[in-house]
């Protein structure tokens, strides 16, 4: 049912509210006011009986802010992305987006430089983006365009599967990274512990930063991930991740200092970008963060561990996953048989 409403500069403000459904805008006269949301109320009856809303005059920018408002956060991937995609294609009628606008779209990325990843990428999020609106709201806008775009992009030649990264830290790059920090006094992150942590945990620094004391278990050792990253189900993907040794010693230093909430509470980009930083200042080539990660679980391997026990540990799904990370030698085959 429309609500109207006159404002003091003489507008009328018309708002819809129906079943979860919202719509707003303002007019300078009540008779537009009044058709508009004639027009509204019809696509959301059209909706309401099993079939979509036609989004006439709704553009991309639109579905958008919606789509933001509904599922606010995300990674900087994420957020980049969607920056993308709205700063070019934010002013397109949903009702006009076709394959046309996705090929000028590919063009444009191209031009700028984007590999086929960085495009595929964009493409996803993008069918995510028009799958919600279609799904959820009941939007009459169609994702295959996206995924369509997406699947030419072979015939450009352009490869959409990142390439597997190796990189590993060294000793050495670990302790000249430690001593940098240590001899820095304006370092308030603790990223010597971090790292040690990282590379004892084989968690990542968004996992690090959320770790609370609440979700450890001191008798099992053993601390629940939060939301934990998966390709499918991320958001309430909470695991219990058994904590070794040399990493609950350091949980036992933090809990001193935080005996409640966050061991580590600081924020993981800026704990990455730190980093970074350091790695730099040290002409440190190609080292990130993550990497730890990659040198933690080939450290579990070594171990002897097999592979649903460094699973459980690494929150991985598949072997194929995670065969990327064994990096085993000859040496550790012959070590471990002895």
């Amino acid at each position: 049912m429309a609500t109207f409403s006159k404002l003091p500069s003489g507008c009328y403000r018309v708002q819809i509210r129906r079943g979860g459904f919202y719509r707003a805008a303002t007019f300078d006269r009540k008779g537009d006011a009044e058709r508009w949301a004639t027009e509204i109320e019809a696509q959301v009856s059209q909706a309401s009986g099993g079939g979509y809303i036609r989004p006439k005059g709704a553009k991309l920018s639109d579905l958008m802010k919606l789509y933001r408002e509904a599922i606010p956060g995300g990674g900087r991937t994420r957020r980049a992305a969607l920056e993308r995609l709205n700063a070019r294609l934010g002013d397109v009628l949903l009702v006009r987006l076709g394959p046309l606008h996705l090929r000028d779209f590919v063009d444009q990325r191209q031009k700028e430089g984007a590999g086929g990843v960085t495009i595929g990428q964009d493409l996803s999020y993008l069918s995510g983006l028009l799958e919600w609106g279609r799904v959820v709201r009941r939007i009459d806008v169609h994702p295959e365009l996206a995924r369509d775009a997406r699947r030419e992009l072979k015939h450009r030649k352009l490869n959409t599967r990142s390439k597997r990264r190796e990189r590993i830290p060294t000793e050495d790059e670990i302790a000249r990274l430690i001593a940098y920090w240590e001899a820095n006094p304006r370092q308030h992150i603790p990223m010597p512990t971090i790292v040690r942590f990282a590379i004892a945990s084989a968690m990542r620094a968004g996992e690090i930063c959320r770790i609370t004391a609440e979700d450890l278990d001191r008798d099992g050792r053993t601390v629940i991930i939060r939301d934990r990253k998966d390709p499918q189900h991320k958001a309430g993907n909470d695991q219990v991740v058994p904590i070794l040794p040399d990493a609950w010693a350091i949980v036992q230093e933090r809990l001193l200092e935080h005996p409640s909430g966050r061991l580590f509470p600081y924020n993981s980009e800026s704990v990455s970008s730190a980093f970074t930083r350091a790695c730099q200042a040290l002409a440190i080539d190609d080292l990130h963060l993550h990497d730890c990660r990659h040198l933690a679980t080939v450290k579990l391997f070594r171990l002897g561990l097999d592979i649903p026990r460094v699973a459980m540990i690494t929150g991985h799904r598949s072997w194929e996953n995670l065969k990327r990370y064994t990096n085993l030698t000859p040496a550790d085959v012959h070590e471990a048989a002895g």
